[in-house]
């Protein structure tokens, strides 16, 4: 029988009002950091790996911020054409 794999989930707080999850596992004897964004459209891992939980922090903010920015793009381009 397969053995799932669940985030061991060390942190979650909200920015911007996009939820990050922090999880740890271990790979190679040394803990990595993944952050998980959910969100109103679902879910994405925002950063798949990160040596520490400052970087995976840090990283999934700029993965948010960078979201938001695309999608201001994308609204002000609807509404030229509209």
């Amino acid at each position: 029988m397969i053995d799932p794999d669940y985030p061991n989930v060390i942190l979650a707080f909200v920015y911007q009002d996009f939820e990050i999850k922090i999880s740890r596992d271990r790979w190679q004897g040394q803990n990595i950091y993944t952050a998980w964004v959910d969100y109103s459209l679902g879910s994405a891992v925002a950063v798949p790996c990160a040596v520490t939980t400052k970087l995976a922090i840090r990283n999934a903010k700029r993965w948010v911020d960078q979201r938001i920015v695309d999608q201001r793009i994308v609204d002000q381009r609807i509404q030229d054409i509209t």
